[in-house]
């Protein structure tokens, strides 16, 4: 099997390395989709997203921080989540697809980035940044 789809997800953890989580692909949705389950939840993000968050850290050049936040809390400046959420991203605002459940994206991609070799994490218990690795 081919990791990253439904029968065969990612397994992964967040960046302080406090939860698993699985991912995997759902090209068949409208519009394509990453499926991230945490526990009983399902949160469900555009799958083009690795390839823009890897293209945005490629750009930026330096570590950025994740700031993950839930939907309604706002996103700190500068970081990955505020990035996600922005109408000037390639998707014009949210890349979370489950309205109440589309934030969390500086939490649950970059680890995906890091496991595909695209980006490399901090490992701290807290602020933990990004940077990308490799070319487009």
């Amino acid at each position: 099997m081919v990791e990253g789809t439904k029968a065969d997800p990612w397994r992964l953890v967040t960046a302080p390395g406090s939860s698993e989580y699985t991912m995997y692909e759902d090209a068949e949705a409208d519009p394509p989709a990453l499926v991230c389950q945490v526990g009983s939840t399902t949160l469900k993000y555009h799958l083009r997203a690795i390839g823009d968050l890897h293209a945005r850290l490629l750009e930026q050049g330096d570590r950025v921080p994740l700031g993950a936040a839930d939907e309604k809390k706002a996103a700190p400046e500068g970081s990955v989540e505020a990035w996600a959420r922005d109408a000037s991203d390639p998707v014009g605002g949210w890349y979370g697809l489950r309205n109440g459940y589309r934030g969390r994206f500086g939490m649950y991609l970059p680890p995906l980035l890091e496991v595909l070799g695209l980006a490399e994490l901090t490992h701290e218990q807290r602020n933990n940044r990004v940077c990308a690795v490799g070319r487009p």
